[in-house]
């Protein structure tokens, strides 16, 4: 059979882009289910874009390869289409954009600008090999039990990265791409929790606001501790720019002063223990497993000003050096893939072969946690599909 465009890959970007190419379009993949990242995203509520998206945002090889794509349909054009439909939604901390009911109702849209475009759906429908003969591309792929093989003017790489193996995540794009003469960015898992063996596991559950840095990055959002290590905000966004056998610097006091404040309690409630102080501050549980890495005991009349100035240092640049992450099984995202110099930053084609496009997390492109991922996913799909139906 021929179609005019192939799409491998029915997640976001995949979806975006068949509701979007133009006439005669096929998507296809190995689930059961379309989308089922945006399903599971945002603890079943999708947070599908942020309002502060920007190319700042994004590690990239190139940081200027994003701009076009973004650009040319924003968050504010996403925002626009989930309107139309109707979807009810909220932001719920620095500009991240959720669904108030389900993670579906974004499938269901995307499915039904599919339907809309005339595009068609192939699940459960396994890839068995890609190559390029006589000015077309042949996909084979394997379909209630059978061979097929499908030809295609265009062919559109979305079938993201290494991410979530258990949902069936794998290099293949990366493959492909390759195999079409594309150069791959050294990959990664991004957006994962850090490992520390079980150094925390006495307070796993806790969690606290800080600020995460290292020598490339800063955020303040929550931290929170693990039976495995460090997750939450703070960690995730960290992880993207940490490398292994590096520190990270965890502040815990994110509002600052503590020092100051310390000094001005000393005087009018010295009989207070610093642990109880501290408390105050800190989870209790956070304060007692502190109390066995430094010292803490006395009360705030005992505390000289050199020792103020140290507890404040160390509870302000806390170095830890994580043994790892978790790996791709809980990463969200994948960093690194197809190389951006390969592909055409407006239209998202390959430089090597016209007609093959890599768009979404296939590419050498991620964003912070916050619906930056997705908003690359739409942005970049919307170039690519935009392309071939012009």
């Amino acid at each position: 059979m021929h179609v005019t465009t192939l799409i491998l890959g029915a997640g976001a970007a995949g979806l975006m882009a068949a509701a979007n190419a133009g006439p005669s379009v096929l998507v296809v993949d190995h689930a059961k289910k379309a989308g089922e990242k945006i399903r599971i995203s945002g603890g079943g509520r999708c947070n599908f874009t942020n309002m502060y998206c920007a190319p700042n945002a994004f590690l990239s090889g190139n940081p200027h390869f994003v701009k076009s794509a973004l650009a040319r349909y924003t968050q504010w054009d996403f925002l626009d289409l989930v309107s139309r439909h109707g979807i009810a939604w909220h932001e719920k901390t620095l500009g991240q954009l959720f669904c108030d009911g389900k993670s579906t109702q974004i499938v269901d849209m995307l499915l039904d600008e599919m339907r809309k475009a005339g595009a068609e759906l192939w699940l459960e429908t396994r890839i068995s090999s890609v190559r390029h003969a006589e000015g077309r591309f042949v996909t084979t792929v394997e379909k209630d039990g059978r061979p097929i093989d499908i030809t295609s003017d265009n062919l559109i790489l979305a079938t993201g990265g290494k991410s979530i193996p258990k949902m069936g995540a794998t290099g293949l794009a990366y493959e492909i791409a390759a195999q079409f003469g594309h150069k791959i960015t050294e990959t990664r898992p991004a957006l994962v929790p850090l490992t520390f063996g079980d150094r925390f596991a006495g307070i796993s559950g806790v969690a606290t606001p800080s600020v995460v840095s290292n020598a490339e990055a800063r955020f303040e959002e929550a931290l929170l501790f693990t039976h495995r290590g460090l997750s939450g905000p703070a960690i995730l966004q960290i992880s993207s720019y940490w490398h292994e056998g590096e520190e990270i610097s965890v502040n815990l006091l994110p509002t600052g002063g503590f020092g100051e404040m310390l000094r001005g309690k000393r005087r009018t409630e010295g009989r207070r223990a610093l642990t109880t102080e501290l408390s105050a501050h800190l989870p209790a549980r956070l304060v007692d497993f502190l109390g066995r890495e430094i010292d803490l005991k006395g009360n705030l009349a005992d505390l000289s000003d050199s020792r103020i100035a140290d507890l404040e240092a160390t509870l302000t640049d806390w170095r830890l050096k994580p043994a790892g992450s978790e790996g791709y099984r809980t990463a969200e995202v994948t960093l690194g893939g197809v190389c951006t110099s390969g592909l055409d930053s407006k239209t998202l084609m390959s430089r090597h072969l016209p007609g093959l496009y890599v768009i979404g997390e296939a590419v050498d492109v991620t964003g912070w946690l916050g619906g930056y991922n997705f908003q690359w996913a739409w942005s970049s799909a919307m170039a690519a599909g935009r392309s071939i139906a012009a």
